[in-house]
């Protein structure tokens, strides 16, 4: 599902540019994938809790789609720190494992897709691939096969 997210993510800002103001962009990537017969809840309200249950406050997630990502929008030229650690409390108050960071707000598209409790960007299963090159890659330097 993230990759459908992204890809039309990306056909929005293909399409739209860079210079709405957020909203525009929640829009229309609620509208594209509700087209792809997803579940999108927009500005999804979700109450922050203490240890002992108490609700300390509430926050709204830009998209929760399919109640398993959670999807938050920015129309800034660069991610940022803060942007990143507001996207991993929303993933530990509401309990889902996956999360999407994507800004418009550049020329070049930008999106990372954050695991709770995991890294950010990549899954194991897409990096092995690459551990692997880098592995015979380095194997085949020692043996001399490389100069």
């Amino acid at each position: 599902m993230c990759g459908l997210v992204r890809e039309t993510a990306y056909a929005i800002h293909v399409y739209h540019g860079q210079g709405h103001m957020e909203k525009v962009y929640e829009n229309a990537l609620a509208h594209r994938l509700r087209k792809l017969g997803l579940e999108v809840k927009q500005q999804h309200a979700v109450q922050v809790r203490d240890e002992d249950e108490t609700v300390l406050g509430d926050f709204y997630a830009d998209l929760v789609v399919e109640n398993l990502l959670v999807v938050e929008l920015k129309s800034v030229k660069a991610l940022a720190e803060e942007h990143v650690a507001q996207l991993l409390g929303y993933l530990k108050s509401t309990g889902l494992e996956h999360g999407l960071l994507i800004t418009f707000g550049s020329y070049k598209f930008q999106i990372k897709k954050y695991i709770k409790n995991g890294n950010s960007n990549a899954n194991l299963a897409d990096l092995l691939p690459i551990v692997f090159l880098h592995f015979f890659v380095i194997f085949a330097f020692f043996r001399g096969q490389i100069v």
